[in-house]
């Protein structure tokens, strides 16, 4: 069978699934021709209107150009903003499957206006691309979630959805003790500092500032709070919170880290502090189990799907209850320790071959119910 794999322009969680995607065809289809197609990226930070026009033209003419012109059984479309692509190629009835991480921008429309200059267009461009999702063969969803929303906002029938979990990477695994205990000290902090991390963006969703809440708590109560932001940096607003509560020195930006540092980091932190208010699925919550680190994260959206019965499910509006389940697992080291080992049975079950092997079954399907069409 011969796949065409349309990449989005790069961007690193994307571009993650793709090669994991990618690399797991091949391991579990190796007589299968994979061709990767990717169009040409430009910096998003650049206010030229020069390189914005020749952005859109990329896009939407010279990229679907180039998909369409591949000769394949399966086009497989990484990511909903390109769903447009879609639209060309069912002109020519070429059987397209779209993956969709999330429809977040939905719920919260701010994502686009804070990156753009000319949000009204940059928005309807991203509404008519998301929408060819409605004509493609098969959707894959990364969970159950974001099947639910696909369904309800675009209105695509449950049949024509597959959900397919993502994977985490072989690279995040648990380090040695000594290991930990020296990237640790590097940090300055003490093997009896409780480290929270948060690793990530920084919109609204990701109800960072009510994680500082409720480690303001934490400190108040007197317990010995390191809280490491790793991603993103703090808005304003949050850095003056930060000062105006004298919690500054329990706080700590570790920026973007390699992936390699980003294990260390991982490893070192006793908690991952994941109390989003939505997400298509989760990825930080299955790198950390994967590390061995015990998961704080949201009873709605994915987040329970992801996490099974290997985390602390809490509610993400109530800093106390967040708090509290900090403090939970401090003063309970046995239950800490079993969280340690379910996560990292439950981190083994989502590996980029078992992925790859759902969508390759997908793939088939879909070729065997075209012909009998």
């Amino acid at each position: 069978m011969r796949i065409v794999i349309a990449r989005t322009m790069a961007e690193f969680s994307i571009d993650v699934y793709t090669n994991g995607l990618i690399s797991g065809l091949k391991a579990v289809r190796p007589d299968w021709e994979i061709i990767e197609l990717a169009p040409r990226s430009f910096d998003r930070s650049s206010s030229s209107w020069s390189l914005r026009i020749q952005k859109y033209y990329e896009r939407f003419w010279r990229y679907p150009q180039k998909v369409k012109q591949q000769v394949a059984d399966i086009y497989h479309i990484i990511e909903p903003c390109d769903a447009h692509l879609v639209y060309s190629l069912k002109k020519t009835d070429k059987p397209t499957v779209v993956t969709c991480h999330d429809l977040i921008n939905f719920f919260y429309p701010d994502n686009l206006q804070g990156s753009v200059q000319l949000p009204l267009i940059s928005r309807n461009a991203w509404l008519y691309s998301v929408k060819g999702m409605k004509f493609a063969d098969c959707i894959i969803a990364v969970s159950t979630a974001t099947a639910k929303d696909t369904t309800q906002i675009l209105n695509i029938d449950p049949a024509r959805i597959a959900v397919i979990p993502n994977a985490v990477e072989s690279i995040f695994q648990p380090l040695l003790p000594e290991k930990i205990e020296s990237f640790r000290k590097q940090q300055g902090i003490s093997s009896a500092t409780i480290c929270l991390l948060n690793v990530g963006a920084n919109h609204p969703r990701k109800n960072i500032s009510t994680i500082l809440q409720a480690v303001e708590i934490l400190i108040q109560k007197g317990l010995p709070i390191q809280f490491w932001k790793v991603g993103a940096n703090f808005t304003d607003k949050q850095k003056q919170f930060i000062e105006n509560s004298g919690i500054s020195s329990h706080i700590k930006y570790l920026a973007k880290p390699n992936k390699a540092t980003l294990v260390q980091i991982y490893n070192a932190a006793d908690i991952l502090m994941a109390p989003s208010l939505h997400e298509g699925f989760g990825i930080t919550i299955l790198e950390a189990m994967a590390c061995g680190t015990p998961v704080i994260t949201s009873n709605i959206s994915a987040m329970p799907e992801v996490i099974g019965e290997a985390g602390v499910l809490v509610n993400p509006q109530d800093e106390k209850e967040i708090a509290n389940a900090v403090i939970h697992l401090h003063e309970n080291p046995i239950s800490y320790q079993a969280l340690i080992q379910k996560s990292l049975t439950r981190a083994k079950l989502f590996t980029w071959e078992k992925t790859a092997e759902n969508i390759a079954k997908t793939y088939e399907e879909l070729m065997k119910t075209r012909k009998i069409s």
